[in-house]
Protein backbone atom coordinates (compact mmCIF):
# COMPACT_ATOMS: atom_id res chain seq x y z
CA UNK A 1 0.00 0.00 0.00
CA UNK A 2 1.02 3.66 -0.44
CA UNK A 3 2.32 4.96 2.31
CA UNK A 4 3.83 9.11 2.93
CA UNK A 5 7.84 9.71 2.58
CA UNK A 6 9.65 13.06 3.27
CA UNK A 7 9.32 13.54 -0.32
CA UNK A 8 5.42 12.92 -1.15
CA UNK A 9 4.47 14.86 2.68
CA UNK A 10 6.53 17.88 1.19
CA UNK A 11 4.75 17.90 -2.34
CA UNK A 12 1.75 17.59 -0.50
CA UNK A 13 1.58 20.40 1.53
CA UNK A 14 2.23 22.43 -1.31
CA UNK A 15 -0.64 21.03 -2.87
CA UNK A 16 -2.73 21.97 -0.10
CA UNK A 17 -1.46 25.16 0.11
CA UNK A 18 -2.36 25.62 -3.38
CA UNK A 19 -5.56 24.78 -3.36
CA UNK A 20 -6.93 26.19 0.59
CA UNK A 21 -6.34 29.58 1.45
CA UNK A 22 -6.69 28.62 5.26
CA UNK A 23 -4.06 25.64 5.20
CA UNK A 24 -1.70 27.96 3.19
CA UNK A 25 -2.07 30.76 5.73
CA UNK A 26 -1.09 27.93 8.38
CA UNK A 27 1.99 27.03 7.03
CA UNK A 28 2.93 30.39 6.02
CA UNK A 29 2.48 31.08 9.80
CA UNK A 30 3.66 28.27 11.26
CA UNK A 31 5.80 26.53 9.21
CA UNK A 32 5.24 22.95 7.87
CA UNK A 33 4.06 20.81 10.26
CA UNK A 34 6.70 17.62 11.00
CA UNK A 35 6.25 14.77 9.50
CA UNK A 36 5.11 13.15 13.02
CA UNK A 37 5.02 9.20 12.63
CA UNK A 38 4.76 6.35 15.28
CA UNK A 39 6.28 2.68 14.94
CA UNK A 40 3.76 0.37 12.83
CA UNK A 41 2.52 -2.70 14.98
CA UNK A 42 1.71 -3.25 18.84
CA UNK A 43 3.68 -0.21 19.87
CA UNK A 44 2.19 2.04 17.81
CA UNK A 45 -1.36 1.03 18.14
CA UNK A 46 -0.50 1.13 22.24
CA UNK A 47 0.37 4.84 21.53
CA UNK A 48 -2.93 5.79 20.27
CA UNK A 49 -5.02 4.01 22.63
CA UNK A 50 -2.94 5.75 25.12
CA UNK A 51 -3.76 9.55 23.61
CA UNK A 52 -8.06 8.50 23.47
CA UNK A 53 -9.20 11.49 25.12
CA UNK A 54 -6.16 13.16 26.87
CA UNK A 55 -3.59 15.90 26.37
CA UNK A 56 -0.42 14.81 23.61
CA UNK A 57 1.76 15.24 26.88
CA UNK A 58 0.08 12.86 28.86
CA UNK A 59 -0.15 9.59 26.57
CA UNK A 60 3.31 10.47 25.13
CA UNK A 61 4.88 10.66 29.10
CA UNK A 62 2.57 7.17 29.48
CA UNK A 63 4.17 5.76 26.66
CA UNK A 64 7.86 7.02 27.27
CA UNK A 65 7.36 5.26 31.12
CA UNK A 66 5.91 2.21 29.32
CA UNK A 67 8.87 1.81 27.12
CA UNK A 68 11.33 2.26 30.55
CA UNK A 69 9.63 -1.07 32.03
CA UNK A 70 9.54 -3.12 28.97
CA UNK A 71 12.18 -3.35 26.47
CA UNK A 72 11.15 -3.64 23.60
CA UNK A 73 7.61 -2.80 23.54
CA UNK A 74 6.45 -5.86 22.20
CA UNK A 75 2.72 -8.27 23.56
CA UNK A 76 4.54 -10.79 25.64
CA UNK A 77 6.38 -7.96 27.64
CA UNK A 78 3.15 -5.88 28.13
CA UNK A 79 1.25 -9.31 29.21
CA UNK A 80 3.75 -9.38 32.12
CA UNK A 81 2.80 -6.07 33.99
CA UNK A 82 0.65 -6.55 36.69
CA UNK A 83 -2.04 -3.89 37.07
CA UNK A 84 -0.21 -1.52 39.65
CA UNK A 85 2.44 -1.47 37.78
CA UNK A 86 0.93 -0.49 34.55
CA UNK A 87 -1.17 2.06 36.93
CA UNK A 88 2.10 3.82 37.99
CA UNK A 89 3.05 3.72 34.09
CA UNK A 90 -0.29 6.20 33.25
CA UNK A 91 -3.08 3.17 32.05
CA UNK A 92 -6.51 4.22 33.36
CA UNK A 93 -8.22 1.00 34.31
CA UNK A 94 -9.93 0.82 30.69
CA UNK A 95 -6.62 1.42 28.63
CA UNK A 96 -5.20 -1.51 31.14
CA UNK A 97 -8.24 -3.81 29.91
CA UNK A 98 -8.08 -2.51 26.13
CA UNK A 99 -4.22 -3.03 25.17
CA UNK A 100 -4.56 -6.76 27.32
CA UNK A 101 -7.00 -7.74 24.90
CA UNK A 102 -4.64 -6.16 22.39
CA UNK A 103 -1.95 -7.99 23.39
CA UNK A 104 -3.90 -11.46 24.09
CA UNK A 105 -5.25 -11.30 20.38
CA UNK A 106 -1.81 -10.87 19.02
CA UNK A 107 -0.41 -13.51 21.21
CA UNK A 108 -3.19 -15.54 20.27
CA UNK A 109 -2.94 -15.51 16.53
CA UNK A 110 -6.16 -13.74 15.93
CA UNK A 111 -4.76 -10.48 14.99
CA UNK A 112 -1.65 -10.05 12.30
CA UNK A 113 -0.74 -6.11 12.81
CA UNK A 114 1.70 -6.90 9.73
CA UNK A 115 -0.60 -8.61 7.91
CA UNK A 116 -3.16 -5.28 8.54
CA UNK A 117 -0.12 -3.10 7.23
CA UNK A 118 -0.68 -4.36 4.10
CA UNK A 119 -4.43 -4.32 3.68
CA UNK A 120 -6.04 -1.83 1.88
CA UNK A 121 -7.40 1.36 3.96
CA UNK A 122 -10.73 0.58 4.51
CA UNK A 123 -10.40 -3.28 4.97
CA UNK A 124 -7.02 -2.39 7.39
CA UNK A 125 -9.92 0.08 9.49
CA UNK A 126 -12.38 -2.96 9.43
CA UNK A 127 -9.90 -5.31 10.67
CA UNK A 128 -8.78 -3.17 13.87
CA UNK A 129 -12.33 -1.53 14.75
CA UNK A 130 -12.90 -5.35 15.17
CA UNK A 131 -10.83 -5.50 18.25
CA UNK A 132 -12.36 -4.20 21.73
CA UNK A 133 -11.10 -0.94 22.90
CA UNK A 134 -10.22 0.51 19.11
CA UNK A 135 -13.08 3.06 17.98
CA UNK A 136 -12.92 4.87 14.98
CA UNK A 137 -10.59 7.80 15.89
CA UNK A 138 -8.17 4.91 17.54
CA UNK A 139 -8.19 3.31 14.09
CA UNK A 140 -7.81 6.46 11.93
CA UNK A 141 -4.65 7.53 13.72
CA UNK A 142 -2.92 4.47 13.54
CA UNK A 143 -3.62 4.28 9.58
CA UNK A 144 -2.10 7.73 9.87
CA UNK A 145 0.70 7.81 11.93
CA UNK A 146 2.35 4.24 11.91
CA UNK A 147 0.84 3.00 8.33
CA UNK A 148 1.08 6.41 6.92
CA UNK A 149 -1.32 6.26 4.96
CA UNK A 150 -2.03 9.39 3.13
CA UNK A 151 -5.94 10.57 3.43
CA UNK A 152 -6.59 8.81 6.67
CA UNK A 153 -9.03 11.10 8.50
CA UNK A 154 -9.24 10.64 12.58
CA UNK A 155 -12.98 11.83 12.24
CA UNK A 156 -14.02 13.75 15.78
CA UNK A 157 -10.81 15.02 16.75
CA UNK A 158 -11.58 18.16 19.03
CA UNK A 159 -7.97 19.69 18.69
CA UNK A 160 -8.80 19.37 14.02
CA UNK A 161 -12.01 21.08 14.85
CA UNK A 162 -10.29 23.84 16.93
CA UNK A 163 -8.16 24.64 14.49
CA UNK A 164 -10.13 25.05 11.40
CA UNK A 165 -12.48 27.30 13.47
CA UNK A 166 -9.49 29.30 14.11
CA UNK A 167 -8.10 29.18 10.83
CA UNK A 168 -11.69 30.33 9.14
CA UNK A 169 -12.48 32.21 11.80
CA UNK A 170 -15.46 30.86 12.75
CA UNK A 171 -17.74 31.64 15.92
CA UNK A 172 -18.17 28.68 16.90
CA UNK A 173 -16.05 25.02 16.85
CA UNK A 174 -17.90 23.19 14.33
CA UNK A 175 -19.22 19.56 14.49
CA UNK A 176 -17.87 16.86 13.73
CA UNK A 177 -19.95 16.14 10.26
CA UNK A 178 -18.94 19.95 9.18
CA UNK A 179 -14.71 19.18 9.34
CA UNK A 180 -15.65 15.56 8.22
CA UNK A 181 -17.34 17.55 4.99
CA UNK A 182 -14.61 20.37 5.11
CA UNK A 183 -12.03 17.96 4.77
CA UNK A 184 -13.60 15.73 1.50
CA UNK A 185 -11.95 18.69 -0.38
CA UNK A 186 -8.26 17.90 0.96
CA UNK A 187 -8.66 14.46 -0.80
CA UNK A 188 -6.33 12.40 -1.31
CA UNK A 189 -4.11 14.13 1.01
CA UNK A 190 -6.26 14.15 4.50
CA UNK A 191 -3.43 12.69 6.85
CA UNK A 192 -1.07 15.68 5.65
CA UNK A 193 -4.22 18.25 6.38
CA UNK A 194 -4.58 16.84 9.37
CA UNK A 195 -1.18 17.09 10.69
CA UNK A 196 -1.21 21.02 9.25
CA UNK A 197 -3.80 21.89 11.63
CA UNK A 198 -2.07 19.55 14.31
CA UNK A 199 0.56 21.74 13.99
CA UNK A 200 -1.12 24.63 14.12
CA UNK A 201 -3.30 24.30 16.73
CA UNK A 202 -0.27 23.24 19.07
CA UNK A 203 1.72 26.57 17.72
CA UNK A 204 -1.29 28.60 18.45
CA UNK A 205 -1.07 27.60 22.08
CA UNK A 206 2.74 27.30 22.65
CA UNK A 207 2.77 23.98 22.54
Amino acid sequence: MTSLVESTFAQAIAELAGRDRDLAGAVARWGEPPFWTHEPGFPGLVREILSQQVSLESANAAFAKLGRRIVPIAPEGFLSLDDTTLKEVGFSRQKTRYVRGLAEAIVGGTLDLDEVGRMVAGEARQALLAVKGIGPWTADTYLLFALRRPDAWPSGDLALAKAIQELRGMESVPSYAEVDGIAEGWRPWRAVAARILWYAYLRARGR
